[in-house]
């Protein structure tokens, strides 16, 4: 599903600024982590390449960053890289286990790299004095290799005061029902002035949440369900100004 583009991405984000600047400390700005602040696609790169030694397909192994072309579709991945459709068919229920206990875990969180110009708008938003609180569907055994990817990129780190991360306490929680619990959370901290999210679903939570607030749509990937974006949500590609 795609979504059209805001004409002028710049002004969303600039919109979001001013907004910060005029609220300060009572004013939140919400983050999405995956697909959203960063990009993971050096994560699945890492994972499929060592999967590809493993099993002792060289062409995996060589697999780069472009071959991911489809968000998360490791399958496409790998015929990109090389591989037959039935050569994929065949190996893909091995490297989904093979992924599954590697791509949620702290050492392999700290290979993703930021979405363009988001570790800039982060630090943009700091001398406004706004509160910012990265929302992730990650889960807290996550939190150390998330915080080392932050600092890796120059991003605003967690402190508790002015910048929280906010993350599921397990892996178990679905990500739907963890956004909706997080919304009691992130109210309590103050006005939220914008919310930014790469799945609709997410993203038309908080339309529904904070009817007041810029909700911004990140037009990279998502879960592939097939879900409209509701009235007054932009997408934008990434958050270059």
């Amino acid at each position: 599903m795609t979504f059209p583009l805001h004409a002028n991405p710049p002004e969303v984000l600039n919109e979001v600024l001013a907004r910060s600047q005029e609220l300060g400390p009572r004013g939140v700005v919400v983050f999405d982590l995956d697909s959203t602040l960063f990009d993971n696609r050096p994560r699945q790169v890492m994972i499929l390449r060592e999967f590809g030694e493993h099993k002792g397909v060289p062409v995996l192994e060589a697999n780069r960053v472009e071959h991911w072309d489809s968000g998360w579709d490791m399958h496409g991945a790998m015929v990109n890289a090389g591989l037959t459709h039935v050569q994929a068919d065949a190996l893909m229920p091995h490297a989904k286990e093979f992924w599954r206990l590697r791509f949620f875990t702290s050492e392999y969180a700290e290979h993703d790299v930021e979405t363009a110009g988001a570790a800039d708008f982060l630090r943009a938003l700091v001398p406004t004095k706004v509160q910012i609180a990265y929302v992730t569907g990650r889960h807290e055994e996550m939190r150390e290799g998330t915080v080392k990817a932050m600092q890796k990129c120059g991003m605003p780190l967690p402190d508790d005061k002015t910048v929280r991360l906010i993350m599921k306490p397990d892996l178990e929680e679905s990500d739907d029902a963890f956004k909706v619990r997080a919304v009691k959370e992130v109210n309590a901290l103050g006005q939220v002035v914008a919310a930014f999210d790469n799945e609709p679903t997410h993203a038309n939570g908080y339309r529904q949440s904070f009817p007041d607030a810029k909700i911004v749509h990140l037009a990279t990937d998502h879960s592939g369900r097939p879900v409209a974006l509701l009235d007054g949500i932009v997408s934008i590609p990434d958050f270059r100004r």
